[in-house]
């Protein structure tokens, strides 16, 4: 993770691109955000993946363009760092919840614990925790929760790629696990304390990887103190979108997306279920487009009609 120190304070009319923040604890995402704002006199700032207050780690923050591209970056992967006390259970299924089961975990093996999170990888129904940010009825779990209103919360499917166990002292184990969006390590924690008949929930949790950010190119949230600091480690709008495969259009064409038109002669080269950058001739950044299984797509032009073609955003 790199330190930043506080830089002269810069005009900045409009930023474009993304940071890749180490959320520290005890900040929510919205926090985040709403701190680089006051910052940079941006409005246009987002987030890509909520991290809980007490969780730390890789928040990728976007700027300008940028925040119009974070529904496609939640397409990857993410990794995470995660420690799980067994033997306790919370309500909120993490360590600043009431504690609302005990039982002794003394008994629970290291093999024990390798091949029940063995049972956890691939495509699994998951319960989400009760408080969360989940919407039902456009209202809150959590709000749900605290109201002590009763709320059924539906298993849905998300996806563990891979599960390392790197250390495991009974009662605490450290894992790292690699999974899809909506994946919550919370209800993992839970499921795995269950399923190992101890209970457990999550003690500590730290994001190290989404997609193309990774923490060790992170930069220390608490050292920004400028638009000019925020300024010096931002990157191109192309950083969160990097992985989808990219159309380059001739100039005709490429000035016709600008203007929301799509050529039947592009879409035909286009799988269905799949994204694409769509690029001027030198290669900058116009577009994005999405092709559902129906064949039908989802036009979003980051570049306007008036501007140059092979205007680049990074």
């Amino acid at each position: 993770m790199r330190q930043v120190s506080g830089a002269k304070q810069l005009p900045i009319s409009k930023l474009d691109g993304w940071l890749n923040i180490d959320k520290p604890s005890g900040m929510t995402s919205y926090q985040v955000v709403a701190r680089l704002k006051y910052l940079t006199g941006q409005r246009h700032v987002g987030h890509a993946g909520t991290l809980d207050p007490a969780a730390t780690g890789v928040l990728p923050i976007a700027f300008g363009k940028a925040a119009r591209t974070i529904e496609f970056l939640h397409r990857v992967s993410k990794t995470y760092r995660a420690v799980i006390e067994l033997g306790v259970e919370t309500d909120t299924l993490d360590a600043e919840g009431k504690i609302i089961f005990r039982h002794d975990p003394s008994g629970v093996s290291r093999s024990d614990m390798q091949a029940t999170l063995g049972q956890f990888i691939g495509d699994i129904q998951q319960v989400p925790p009760l408080f969360s940010a989940l919407k039902k009825n456009g209202r809150p779990l959590y709000e749900l929760a605290r109201r002590g209103e009763p709320v059924e919360v539906v298993p849905r499917k998300v996806t563990i790629y891979g599960i390392e166990l790197i250390e495991f002292t009974a009662p605490l184990a450290t894992i790292e696990v690699e999974c899809g969006s909506g994946t919550y390590i919370r209800s993992l924690a839970r499921d795995l304390g269950q399923t190992l008949g101890v209970g457990g929930h999550l003690k500590s949790l730290c994001r190290t990887r989404y997609g193309p950010f990774d923490i060790k190119n992170s930069i220390a949230f608490n050292g920004l103190q400028s638009a000019s600091d925020v300024e010096a480690f931002l990157l191109p709008v192309t950083a969160g979108i990097g992985y989808l495969p990219a159309l380059t259009l001739n100039e005709d064409i490429a000035r016709k997306v600008a203007n929301g038109i799509l050529p039947p002669e592009v879409l035909s080269q286009l799988n269905c279920e799949t994204a694409y950058s769509l690029c001027w001739p030198n290669g900058g950044l116009l577009g994005l487009i999405d092709i559902s299984i129906a064949g039908k797509y989802r036009l979003k032009v980051l570049e306007s009609f008036n501007n140059l073609p092979g205007r680049a955003d990074s």
